[in-house]
């Protein structure tokens, strides 16, 4: 009788030094508890809840007014996919993003981050947590995708109903940022260089106060 044994499959890691690897390797193997989301920040695997689902109007309304000034062979979405940024040493899950077609045919579990045009992330906030989405958006990601060289990132601070869109990117982060007010109509710059109406995006239920 012959036992033919398994080989492990070998998992693919993007490019990048033997720690980022590893901590990429770890995040593609690791089990998440359902309806959190595992991302590369700051030199750690660090796991968060997927957005609440009043969030979603707010996300629809998004894609659908980005849908028709998309650029050539690009595409909009919220599915839950890792982009790969080992040149900043990262591996973010966007809540919104417009992305190459192209990138996204490939057998990999990650997409490659260099394939995004323009990424949308909404707050969320924890006290609990000093780690909040709320934060890692503002301090982490901010930096990070103007040197990944995305070239719009929007800011949709939910505690805050501001949405700040950067454009720009430069090494040492964008060079243009503007703020409005949800209800306001803002302005995309180019590639996408259109309007988006944010009427109904601050008539999201406040947050619930979390019992003891």
């Amino acid at each position: 009788m012959t036992v033919m044994l398994e080989r492990p499959t070998a998992i693919e890691t993007p490019e990048g030094p033997p720690r980022y690897q590893a901590l990429f390797r770890t995040l593609l193997t690791m089990e998440v508890p359902e309806g959190y989301r595992a991302e590369i920040i700051g030199g750690n695997i660090v796991m968060s809840p997927w957005s609440k689902g009043y969030y979603l109007d707010v996300m629809d309304a998004l894609v659908e007014q980005l849908m028709p000034h998309l650029p050539e062979g690009q595409r909009v979405s919220y599915a839950p996919f890792l982009f790969a940024l080992p040149g900043q040493e990262r591996a973010y899950g966007p809540d919104i993003y417009v992305a190459a077609r192209e990138a996204f045919r490939t057998h990999d579990r990650y997409i490659d981050g260099e394939a995004l045009t323009l990424v949308a992330e909404l707050t969320s906030d924890s006290t609990r947590n000093v780690d909040s989405t709320r934060n890692v958006d503002w301090t982490d990601k901010l930096p990070v995708y103007a040197k990944a060289g995305v070239p719009v990132y929007l800011l949709l601070d939910v505690q805050e109903h501001t949405i700040s869109v950067f454009a720009a990117p430069t090494p040492l982060g964008y060079a243009e940022r503007r703020t409005y007010e949800f209800g306001d109509t803002v302005q995309l710059p180019p590639p996408f260089d259109c309007e988006i109406e944010t009427t109904g995006f601050g008539d999201m239920p406040g947050k619930a106060v979390e019992s003891e």
